[in-house]
């Protein structure tokens, strides 16, 4: 079994126009760690120096992980992350 993630469209681009893919890791950053090394460029659009990028929501099984821990939050086979790009406007 594994970690499906969700994928927005705006990256599908690097999923090979894929909805969801499976990774694995103990921790949210081994996860994007694996995924990165299946899909390049995933990372960079995720993560800056000061951990998940402020333009970013990741959801652990519906719960934000800027509160379960940020990119130390563990994760299990099984688990569904969601990424959603954050949306500005009025």
């Amino acid at each position: 079994m594994a970690i499906e993630v969700r994928i927005p469209t705006i990256l599908r681009n690097l999923t090979d126009g894929a909805k969801a893919v499976e990774g694995n890791g103990g921790t949210l950053d081994e996860l994007i760690s694996d995924l990165d090394s299946r899909h390049p460029g995933l990372r960079e659009r995720l993560v800056d120096d000061n951990g998940l990028r402020k333009f970013v929501n990741v959801y652990l099984n519906d719960e934000d992980v800027r509160f379960l821990g940020g990119l130390e939050a563990k994760v299990s086979d099984g688990d569904n992350v969601t990424i959603l790009p954050a949306v500005a406007g009025g």
